[in-house]
């Protein structure tokens, strides 16, 4: 018994406590029906501070307009209109209160200014959350519209902090507010938090604080000097910002061309068709997501093996039914092949329709990884240069360490004599072609993370992946890669300066004037020719 009426005085001493909390939250959200600009601040604040996990909601629905005044009883409900009357509920706990007629409620006024506010007091209540990235995310919406008690908030979250990246980050951040302030011994201090920052921010504060008529010069320099050095990190920046997306480049470059310099090289076939067969590819990758809708990781996944297939079959049919009867006559293999690609693009405008199709890129290959701010590097890009370089090592192993592929260079460097050592050249060349076109089947599935799929897709990269080629040395693999990232970085480097046309048009000059000193490319074949 004496157990029982301590639980009971203690329940009852609890609850005590906690009614004048939950009953000063509502008079707080009760004022807003009334409150003014000016005051309308504070009262945010104190509904914030009150840790209530309804008051996330709160704000949302106050920022979309969906707060009303209860004009029967004075109190602040969320409202939902229903032709001519409205369905009030709690604003904290979604509870349902009733309807109420178009006169007995009153929507509070909403701006962008309340917007901007509303984001930043919600940005303060995260900067106690468990994730680092939130709460560096967090300090950085609250800079970018601070409140008048952001400052103070930001100092407070200081002595709690222990990660030491969003530690900086709030120096830095009060260094920025710190800026827009009026004591100049604040502002002296917090200068050199800053140096090297180059966000727009920062930047946008530094320029502020030199135009301001009541700083002294010497802090109008500094800040002026802090710019300078920002201008120029950025520069560099985009420097390595450039060279990271020449040899993203590259690396498409490397996928398209590398299966037709197997082909070129091996079989001396001008196939036109080849940008065609990385449609396929791409194609592929779009069906598999069509049959694994919620999946689009897998399908990715399996798309690989399965581009590499259909191409490589659709590039077998192709050389048993029109290439096998032209060897030894380039002009008309070009020919050919060139009818081929036209008919492979009607029969997929027959059977897809002529619009581009959107291939789903999964969550683990979305987004960029921030080194530095200014300095992004997407996920995507990454993920296809590093898989270019995995085809390539996987076809140098092939070609090094395969029976297939000794006698693929026995057959490219001298034709009759790997015949009369029994090397059965014409099923060579059928597998050559064939794995030719399923590496551009596999180059197909990259690009679908790069670009929208459609009929004309590969017509896109054919000239390129030939400029590849004879700029490498035709049939040399290690040419193709160098000469597929020489191109992708020396586009990529002279485009800010060039523009993206003249740019290609630069590099095409270039490789001409190369070509005449040099025809056979970087790394020209080595061996006898016996010819075809």
């Amino acid at each position: 018994m004496p157990l029982r009426s301590f639980a009971f005085w203690l329940g009852l001493l609890l609850c005590a406590l906690a009614l004048p909390t939950a009953a000063s939250l509502r008079d707080d959200i009760n004022r807003l029906g009334d409150v003014s600009n000016d005051t309308r601040g504070e009262v945010l604040q104190d509904i914030l501070a009150s840790d209530h996990p309804g008051v996330e909601a709160l704000f949302d629905a106050y920022g979309r307009g969906a707060l009303y005044l209860d004009r029967r009883n004075g109190t602040v409900v969320q409202g939902e209109r229903k032709g001519a009357r409205y369905e009030l509920r709690d604003p904290l706990t979604g509870d349902e209160l009733g309807v109420a007629g178009r006169r007995d409620v009153r929507r509070l006024r909403v701006d962008n200014n309340l917007r901007e506010e509303l984001d930043t007091l919600l940005a303060l209540r995260q900067l106690g959350t468990g994730d680092p990235d939130a709460r560096v995310a967090a300090i950085r919406a609250v800079v970018a519209a601070p409140t008048s008690g952001s400052a103070a908030a930001l100092q407070a979250r200081i002595a709690q902090e222990a990660d030491l990246t969003v530690r900086e980050e709030l120096e830095v951040a009060i260094g920025v507010l710190a800026l827009a302030g009026e004591d100049i011994d604040v502002i002296r201090r917090s200068l050199p938090l800053l140096a090297g920052r180059t966000d727009i921010i920062t930047r946008g504060a530094l320029a502020t604080l030199s135009q301001r008529a009541d700083v002294p010069k010497e802090l109008k320099r500094q800040a002026q000097k802090l710019m300078t050095r920002a201008e120029e990190k950025l520069r560099w920046l985009a420097r390595i910002e450039a060279l990271f997306f020449g040899l993203s480049l590259g690396s498409v470059l490397l996928l398209s061309a590398i299966g037709l310099a197997i082909t070129f090289g091996v079989m001396g076939v001008i196939n036109m068709a080849h940008g065609e067969l990385i449609m396929l590819g791409a194609y592929t990758t779009w069906v598999l997501q069509q049959v694994l809708p919620g999946s689009p990781g897998l399908a990715l996944v399996l798309a690989i093996p399965a581009a590499f297939l259909v191409s490589g079959l659709v590039g077998l049919v192709i050389e048993r039914s029109v290439i096998r009867f032209l060897y030894g006559r380039p002009l008309e293999t070009l020919l050919a092949t060139f009818g081929v690609s036209l008919v492979l693009q009607q029969a997929v405008r027959s059977i897809f329709s002529p619009l581009n199709r959107s291939v789903v890129t999964p969550s683990w290959l979305s987004g960029s990884w921030e080194l530095l701010p200014g300095l992004a590097l997407t996920y995507n890009r990454l993920a296809i240069l590093v898989f270019s370089l995995a085809v390539f090592a996987a076809l140098l192993a092939l070609m090094r360490y395969t029976r297939l592929g000794l006698q693929v260079r026995a057959v490219s460097q001298n034709r009759a004599m790997a015949r009369a050592l029994g090397v059965r050249s014409h099923r060579v060349d059928a597998l050559t072609f064939a794995l030719g076109s399923g590496v551009a089947g596999v180059a197909g599935v990259a690009l679908s993370q790069l670009t929208n799929v459609g009929p004309n897709l590969g017509q896109s990269y054919i000239i390129d992946s030939f400029l590849v080629v004879v700029f490498g040395g035709v049939g040399n693999l290690w040419g193709t890669l160098v000469a597929a990232f020489s191109l992708g970085v020396f586009s990529k480097l002279l485009e800010p300066a060039t523009g993206a046309v003249l740019a290609k048009i630069l590099v095409l000059l270039g490789l001409i004037l190369f070509l005449q000193s040099r025809p056979q490319g970087l790394f020209p074949r080595r061996g006898r020719d016996g010819g075809t």
